[in-house]
């Protein structure tokens, strides 16, 4: 019975949240919904103005596909999913393992800017690693295949991913907050948008490599050797960063060849995917053909 309402409050008020969002009744800083537009209209604008692949149109391939991912991503399957998430939480408490067990550092004394830096840096990497195990393990690839179906790359390209990769990054993005004590900053959401600012701009169709701070900071032209058709010999994938170069550099699995934009996107056999969204999200389900 406590599972059962407890998963149905998270549901209603992870619905409820969303709904107060779309009409303005959360304070701005908190509301994600309209963060997101805004985000995205900026840096389309950018986008149009400045294109990277000239010949690459406004609306290209794909364009209202990824805008529905999007919002599928980051609203409906959110709200769907959140019962789940509080009963592993409840769960997890019942078996006596808290936010505290797992604690390794304190940095609620820390000034608020160390406080974000270090939940910045260590949910980037827990991201980084998590994705370099949906390129090197099949049973996470068939669904990551998703988000590297795109062949014309733009902002919401971003967000074009399978609902099962959050069974992989969810829990180790919760494993990563246990550590630091199950602190959040107050401020949290200054890396929340950072975070999806940078997104939407390493997917975008600009042309960007920040200079000297490539090493640190991930860049559109990293990113799009990330989707790249053809890849080193012997390499499942370079370039993971999500929001920091950083990891590729320290862990060599950086490749950045050239910078003309004028690549093949896509992976080996995928003029066979699906190329409708129902098609997609049950392609990974699908028994491998021999």
């Amino acid at each position: 019975m406590k599972y059962a309402e407890a998963f149905f409050n998270s549901f209603l008020g992870s619905l409820s949240w969303t709904w107060d969002s779309i009409l303005f009744r959360v304070d701005w800083y908190n509301n994600y919904f309209w963060g997101l537009i805004i985000i995205s209209l900026a840096i389309w604008g950018l986008e149009i103005a400045f294109p990277w692949r000239k010949e690459q149109g406004t609306f290209r391939k794909d364009f209202w596909l990824d805008a529905f991912y999007m919002f599928f991503n980051f609203f409906i399957f959110s709200v769907a999913i959140a019962g789940f998430y509080k009963i592993m939480q409840l769960g997890f408490a019942d078996l006596g393992i808290s936010d505290k067990s797992l604690a390794l550092i304190d940095i609620t004394s820390w000034p608020m800017a160390i406080q974000l830096l270090v939940f910045f840096i260590i949910l980037d990497f827990v991201q980084w690693f998590t994705h370099v195990l949906l390129h090197r393990y099949e049973i996470f690839w068939r669904f990551h295949k998703v988000h590297h179906s795109v062949k014309e790359m733009g902002f919401a390209a971003h967000l074009r991913y399978h609902w099962m990769e959050n069974v992989l990054y969810k829990p180790l993005k919760t494993f990563a907050v246990m550590i630091l004590g199950g602190f959040e900053p107050e401020q949290a959401y200054i890396v929340h948008f950072i975070a999806i600012t940078i997104g939407h701009l390493n997917h975008s169709n600009i042309k960007i490599t920040w200079g000297p701070l490539k090493y640190l900071i991930n860049n559109p032209v990293m990113h799009l050797y990330h989707h790249a058709y053809t890849l080193p010999h012997g390499r499942n994938g370079v370039n993971y960063g999500i929001s920091l170069s950083l990891w590729d550099y320290i862990f060599k699995t950086d490749y950045v060849p050239e910078e003309s934009g004028l690549i093949e996107l896509g992976f080996h056999g995928d003029d066979q995917f699906p190329q409708t969204f129902w098609g997609q999200l049950t392609y990974g389900f699908r028994k491998p053909r021999k």
